[in-house]
């Protein structure tokens, strides 16, 4: 029997053991997708406690803590943030197969020195052993970047964001690692939300460009995306529920556009339109400029309406959508490559069950430009567990190039969060070393350990172009 959670955690094999330890662990980190917020790293934000650290924002742990039947009073309630962290732990005592159950040991033992396993019993040392890591002046939102080696990190940020904060953090000269803004347009594609009219107005104010057609939107947009990119921006990021179908039409698009500035919103079919133009538009532009963009799509947002009125979105009460989007996907990218408008791209689906069909359309826009120009972006969100991760690398490796793979994102809003590197890395070397073990790879070390560096950090380097 190994011992719980010991240096070769994940490893099981002596390949394994030997790529991560020599290879994959002292490997610095690029984040190239993450939500933290660009304002807490340029105050360089120091935290309170352990539970606004760890509980604060992360519906990953919210959801757990209701399943476990913990009242939301100590959740996202009025409860003080002591009482919060003991029903926490209370939770992760008994989440046993639960990705967060390691997340939260290997985060202990990384930022906090902790060894052990987490019981009921060690609530008062842990928060007392935390809360004195936390409040000893080091260990603010920049020492925690410094300290886990992370290089680049590309924050997501609206069209009409100003990027101050990211001009403060350049300003930093000790601060090392490059804080650089993502463009994310899903509230200027959004034509059926209720406040769309509304951000349209703040669009035109930050842009300078009056806003009446479709195709002065994307004039206001491009403003933007030049602006971003004066920033340091090299990435787009689309958050949407299903890849559109329809056919790219602008002057459909325009006439759409003129209906909903009158008030009216668009049925169904239009909204599928206007998206499926407005994406192909924006592809041209991000493909003139070398940006790489991002499409996350699957997932059904929002479904419990009595939490969302109470406490809103993003709160745990998302989930997987089965909608079949592959076909429409390809169609995406066929449209994209017709009119020459087809760059980088990454595409991530919530659904597991599309790893397959996801990687088969990839290899049809490949172009020989460089390694996989089409990228099928890591296991996410629901799926960035052990099961899913290694789902993600068979099916890659099985019908595309697991070697030319960008690797792992943290998608967190978390500081702490960046031990999922290590744990992506630990899954990785193990799949390989199985490889080998059972004689479907050589045991060439060069080799092995070239694409252990190459998937865990330098193929980031190279398609970003950072």
């Amino acid at each position: 029997m190994k011992n719980f959670m010991d240096d070769n955690f994940l490893l099981n094999n002596d390949v394994a053991i030997r790529l991560f330890h020599e290879c994959a662990k002292d490997l610095p980190i690029i984040d190239y997708h993450c939500h933290i917020d660009a304002k807490e790293i340029a105050e360089n934000k120091e935290f309170k406690n352990i539970t606004e650290l760890w509980l604060g924002g992360d519906h990953y742990k919210w959801r757990f803590m209701r399943a476990a039947g913990i009242d939301e009073y100590y959740i996202t309630g009025d409860a003080s943030d002591k009482d919060k962290f003991i029903k926490w732990i209370e939770a992760l005592t008994y989440a046993i197969g639960n990705p967060l159950y390691h997340w939260s040991h290997m985060e202990l033992k990384k930022y906090f020195g902790f060894e052990g396993h987490v019981t009921k019993e060690c609530t008062e040392h842990l928060w007392d052993t935390c809360n004195k890591v936390i409040q000893s002046g080091h260990f603010k939102a920049k020492d925690i970047i410094n300290m886990s080696n992370v290089k680049v990190l590309c924050t997501t940020d609206d069209p009409v964001d100003s990027l101050e904060y990211h001009d403060i953090i350049k300003e930093d000269s000790s601060f090392s690692c490059k804080v650089l803004p993502a463009f994310r347009p899903d509230n200027a594609m959004n034509i059926e939300k209720e406040a769309y009219l509304e951000y349209i107005t703040r669009l035109e104010n930050v842009s300078k460009i009056k806003i009446d057609s479709f195709d002065s939107l994307i004039d206001a947009l491009k403003s933007r995306i030049a602006f971003f990119d004066s920033m340091g921006c090299r990435l787009a990021d689309h958050g949407i529920w299903y890849i559109p179908f329809s056919d790219c039409n602008e002057e459909k698009a325009n006439e759409i556009f003129e209906k909903r500035i009158k008030g009216e919103l668009p049925n169904p079919v239009e909204c599928d339109i206007f998206q499926k133009t407005f994406l192909v538009k924006l592809h041209e532009e991000y493909k003139r400029l070398g940006w790489v963009s991002q499409l996350h799509y699957g997932c059904k947002r929002d479904n419990n309406t009595k939490m969302y009125e109470k406490i809103g979105p993003n709160t745990g009460y998302d989930a997987i959508s089965r909608i079949a989007c592959e076909d429409s996907l390809a169609g995406l990218l066929d449209c994209l490559n017709t009119k020459n408008a087809l760059g980088k791209i990454i595409v991530y689906s919530l659904n597991p069950n599309a790893n397959e069909a996801i990687d088969t359309i990839c290899a049809c826009f490949q172009d020989g430009k460089c390694v996989n120009k089409i990228q099928h972006g890591s296991a996410w969100w629901f799926n960035d567990h052990q099961l899913g991760m290694t789902s993600h690398l068979k099916s890659l490796a099985s019908n595309g190039n697991l070697a030319g793979f960008v690797g792992m994102l943290t998608d967190s809003r978390s500081f702490v969060s960046y031990t999922r590197h290590e744990y992506f890395r630990r899954i990785l070397c193990n799949l390989l070393g199985e490889m080998v073990e059972r004689g479907e790879f050589p045991d060439d070390y060069d080799i092995l350990s070239k694409i252990v560096k190459d998937i865990s950090y330098n193929n980031a380097v190279t398609y970003f172009n950072f």
